[in-house]
Order: C-alpha cells, then sequence, then structure tokens
C-alpha cells in the first residue's frame, strides 16, 4: 500500500473543522481563474473561483462526486480518488480512483461472490459555465474486475492526445511479471495471477471531449485489442514529455520517464528511472539503456523542457524527488537531443539516437519525501512539495545545464503533509499562484509568485478544507 493511500485512509475522520473560510458563490458566468480539488473523505472535487489580484479562494460548489455507486444499494467503493487531469480547453475533466484490490467480503453487486476486486475508474466531466464540475459520466474501466489493479496516477500530454495511468498491481506482487495475462474460462474461473502485475495504461483523447478509449500495446490474450502495458518493476510516478530535438534531429517524439521502488527481476534494483517512447497510437517501447538507477526510493519525476522557442541553448532535463535515510533531494538527468550537447558536451550519435540519460550536477536537497514538482510556464524554476516536511522548495532551473540553484527564500512552510500542488499562470503585476493540498492540515496553502523571479511570497494564505482530506488539485 502506498504511503499517500495509508496516510489517507489512516484519517478516515474529517476533524473537528468548524471555520470555513470561503465565499460560497453560485456565478452564471465563468471566473477568470478557477481551481479544483479532490476530497478524498467526501468522494468529490470541490471548485474555487481565483481572485487575480491576491490569489485568493472563493468555493463556487463541491457537488461533483468522484464515484457516483456509493449511493447504491449495496453501495459500491471505487477506491481513493488520487489523480486530476483538465482539458487545455477548460471543457472537460477527468479524475481517476485506485479501485479496491481484492480481499471484498461484503457480496456487493459486481462482488456476488467475494473475494474479488474493484476495477480502477476514470470519470470524465464536463465543466459549467460557472467553472464547476458537472456530475460525473459514464466511467471509464479498462481491466478485468478481478484484476486486482490499483492505480495510482493519472497524466495527459494534450500535445499527442493520450492519458497514461500507472497501476502497482497487488501488494506483493508476483514474482512472474510481466507475463500477459490470460481470460479466465468456465474450467478456469480464476484469472491468471500475471494480471496482477504491474501496468502502464494508456488512452486516446479529443480536444475539448469527455471521451477516453484504451489504446496501444495489443495483446493476443486479448483478442489482439489493446491492454495495459506489463511491467516488470512497482512504479510510483511518470512524467511525459513531447518536444522536437534541435536539427538535424529535428522530428517530434514523446517520452514517458517512470520511477519505481521495487524490481520484480533478478536484478533487484529496486530506485530505477525507466523511459519508454510513445508512438502516435499509444504503443510503448522502452529505450536500449533503460531503466537507469537511481538515488533510494524514488517518489516523483518530471521532465522539463528549456529550449523552448525562441531559446536555442536549452534541453531536455529530468527530475527526480528521492528519499533518502535521512532527507530527501532532486537529482537531475539530461537527455541526449543532439551531439555534444549543452551541459555535458559528451552525447554521441548513438546516445542521440537511444536519448541516453546522463546525470547532472549534484542532488539538492528538498526536505523528507519530495512528494510533487511542478515548473512555472517558461521552464524556468521548478518548486518541490515535501510531505514529511510540510514544505515548499524553490529552484532555478539553469537553462544550459539544467543545473538547480535554491531561489530566496529557498522554501515555505505549508500545511501538514501536502500532497499534492497547482499552478495558476496569471501574467498581471501579481504575477502567478502556488495551491498545495496539505492531506493532514485540511488545508489549501496559496503563494504568490513572482513571474520574473520566481520566488515564493513568505506569508502565504490558508484555506481551510471542510470536506476533509484534500488531495489532487487543478489549475487554470
Amino acid at each position: 500500500m502506498s504511503r499517500k493511500m495509508g496516510g489517507a485512509l489512516a484519517l478516515a475522520s474529517l476533524g473537528a473543522l468548524s471555520l470555513l473560510l470561503l465565499n460560497c458563490g453560485s456565478s452564471s458566468s465563468r471566473p477568470t481563474g478557477l481551481l479544483y480539488v479532490i476530497s478524498q473523505a467526501q468522494s468529490n472535487v470541490s471548485s474555487f473561483s481565483i481572485d487575480l489580484n491576491n490569489g485568493g479562494l472563493s468555493l463556487i460548489n463541491s457537488n461533483a462526486t468522484t464515484c457516483s455507486t456509493l449511493t447504491q444499494s449495496p453501495s459500491v467503493n471505487c477506491g481513493l480518488a488520487v489523480s486530476m487531469v483538465l482539458d487545455p480547453t477548460g471543457s472537460s475533466g477527468f479524475v481517476l480512483n485506485q479501485g479496491v484490490p481484492d480481499g471484498v467480503t461484503t457480496p456487493t453487486a459486481t462482488c456476488p461472490s467475494p473475494p474479488c476486486g474493484i476495477q480502477p475508474t476514470v470519470y470524465p466531466y464536463t465543466v459549467f459555465s460557472n467553472g464547476s464540475f458537472s456530475p460525473p459520466l459514464t466511467p471509464v474501466t479498462w481491466v478485468d474486475q478481478q484484476d486486482n489493479d490499483t492505480a495510482l496516477a493519472m497524466l495527459s500530454d494534450p500535445a499527442v492526445n493520450l492519458m497514461f495511468v500507472i497501476n502497482e498491481g497487488t501488494s506483493p506482487s508476483p514474482a512472474n511479471c510481466p507475463h500477459q495475462p490470460t481470460e479466465p474460462t468456465s474450467g478456469n474461473p480464476e484469472p491468471d495471477p500475471n494480471d496482477a502485475c504491474p501496468s502502464i495504461s494508456v488512452f486516446a483523447t479529443q480536444s475539448g471531449q469527455t471521451a477516453l478509449s484504451l489504446t496501444g500495446n495489443n495483446c493476443a490474450a486479448r483478442n489482439n485489442g489493446p491492454c495495459p502495458y506489463r511491467l516488470d518493476r512497482v512504479p510510483t510516478s511518470i512524467s511525459v514529455l513531447t518536444f522536437t530535438p534541435p536539427a538535424p534531429n529535428n522530428t517530434q517524439q514523446t517520452l514517458l520517464f517512470m520511477t519505481s521502488n521495487k524490481d520484480l527481476t533478478a536484478a533487484h534494483n529496486d530506485n530505477e528511472l525507466s523511459v519508454y517512447s510513445v508512438d502516435s497510437s499509444g504503443n510503448l517501447t522502452e529505450l536500449p539503456n533503460s531503466p537507469y538507477t537511481t538515488l533510494p526510493d524514488p517518489e516523483v519525476v518530471l521532465a522539463v523542457n528549456t529550449n523552448l522557442p525562441p531559446t536555442t541553448t536549452g534541453g531536455v532535463f529530468v527530475y527526480v524527488g528521492n528519499q533518502g535515510s535521512v532527507s530527501g533531494s532532486v537529482s537531475a538527468f539530461q537527455v541526449c537531443t543532439e551531439v555534444g550537447s549543452q551541459g555535458n558536451g559528451n552525447c554521441s550519435t548513438s546516445d542521440v539516437a537511444d536519448d541516453l540519460l546522463l546525470p547532472v550536477g549534484t542532488p539538492a536537497g528538498a526536505g523528507q519525501n519530495p512528494t510533487a514538482m511542478l515548473v512555472d510556464p517558461t521552464d524556468s524554476f521548478l518548486y518541490v512539495l515535501s510531505y514529511g516536511s510540510s514544505q515548499i522548495f524553490a529552484f532555478r532551473i539553469a537553462t544550459e545545464t539544467g543545473t538547480l540553484s535554491a531561489l530566496t527564500p529557498a522554501s515555505a512552510p505549508t500545511g501538514a503533509q501536502p500532497v499534492a500542488m497547482a499552478m495558476h499562470e496569471n501574467y498581471t503585476v501579481s504575477g502567478e499562484f502556488i495551491y498545495t493540498s496539505n492531506s493532514t492540515g485540511e488545508s489549501i496553502t496559496g503563494f504568490s509568485v513572482g513571474a520574473t523571479t520566481g520566488s515564493l511570497n513568505t506569508n502565504p494564505t490558508t484555506t481551510l478544507f471542510t470536506p476533509g482530506l484534500p488531495n489532487a488539485m487543478a489549475a487554470r
């Protein structure tokens, strides 16, 4: 069981919060800034408008459930809601539910003969004119009920209209992964135990639409239809980046980066960063030099392209947040995209062909348990959320080398045990805003950020979150 999942289950009580520092609005027109926050305790999404003068939040409503089957009799639990994605057009959104692993003991409509698991689900939503989520539309499932998948995270890449979900499979994991699964038969109603392997699922999306369809990685066991890409390591986080390398290799490509903390092969290298190429149909191919060894316990990964036009001296860098025995840190890698590329100068032609990753600089301290990362719109500043230290750390990214240097202030306090953050891009004199969802603090912390300096303000705002256990966030 993941740390985030275990901590959320241990905090099922909503606590004794009695004051909501929000205005409950119901405007008929969409506000300029919007923030969405999942409540794991209430299984819903809260929608807030953002005051672009100061970053203040006003509650629109919390009407969108993340598990409509909880109202059934008997109720069907979707598992914890752990990720949220907004369509770039702002007209739709998606929420990922973990599902419930095998071990259900009470018969339900979907599990008449326990034990059996509940599939992970993605709930699509349309966005109303006031900025709030609609009731959930038909949920999307993609694995058999008995597969025992536990979804961990979801992200999208609008540049290629693809969405990715990582699943940790069962715990403990089988030792014979990643064999392809087989379907249950009348003579053998139990699914192949290999169905419990960790996996990556890829979905085709459409801009502005709520439709999702599983795509990529056909497998014979499922009549040559698309199915999850089975793994021989247990994932902890993913990041995806579509970019165009400099000439002469100026063909757009999409790379998926995945950290893992348990190797199911005989190698038993439990600290790894894997890299996969993704084609236009969502097929994954692991690159030749993958996986790469990281520092202990990699928990979060983020890929950044500092070579966005008009810049011509940047590169593609990958940042990995790790937790050592005492403190956490962020390590940097550069992707070889051109021979003799900036920051290392020793990428060969074959390195570029393989998108080789090379370590960059020295690890930067980032409190305890780095759990989330994001960059500003210019890819100049990196922000790292520390779950164990209840802090946010701020760094400047060196465009050419990808190395990190601490900003002033180097960090700022959040509420207790933050688990997610989101940035609202706002190019007024007030700069941007970063919000963190603080799980055990049951609060949202808001920071104004200097658009040109990247610096966090030293006096953040705090909003109590009475629905309980705030988790994934998204802003626009």
